[in-house]
């Protein structure tokens, strides 16, 4: 598995027994990192990938939102040369009106540390035509954590 923007290998730790090995990709590098057969590579999707690397699974949880169209453009592009046949690429991002959220939170100073402004105006809406790229297809698409947030799963067709 790939997790592109993992932060301190979360998921990994979290999975463990179902993930047989993988690899994280993050800008930050002052995190702590998680043991077992999980690689940290401390630098930008796609351009940290090797040439090889191909995965059963990439995944960007809560990370899109955080893109520039340019950039969003760039990693649709590179995903499917990062699955192997059959994989499936797994994109959760939150719902716009959690900016409105998390900007009352950190008026209020319940919320700390928090990016919102990061997220730019994101529509989840557009994730299916940025990712539906040749050799991927949209498969699944829902909304959990009372429509606050969305799920997107596509395979690899090719």
């Amino acid at each position: 598995m790939l997790d592109v923007g993992c932060a301190d290998g979360a998921l990994f730790d979290r999975c463990r027994s179902t993930i047989a090995s993988g690899v994280g990709i993050d800008t930050l590098d002052d995190q702590p990192w998680v043991d077992g057969p999980f690689e940290r590579r401390i630098g930008k999707f796609p351009d940290s990938l090797d040439p090889d690397d191909r995965f059963d699974a990439v995944v960007m949880l809560a990370v899109v939102e955080h893109l520039h169209d340019e950039d969003l453009h760039a990693w649709a592009a590179a995903v499917p040369g990062a699955l192997r046949p059959g994989g499936r690429l797994v994109i959760t991002t939150p719902s716009p009106a959690v900016d409105h959220i998390l900007a009352v939170g950190i008026r209020l100073r319940l919320l700390d540390g928090m990016e919102a402004h990061q997220h730019h105006g994101f529509d989840p809406g557009g994730v299916p035509s940025i990712f539906s790229v040749a050799g991927m297809a949209l498969e699944h698409r829902r909304r959990f954590e009372l429509g606050l947030n969305h799920l997107f799963v596509f395979s690899a067709t090719a």
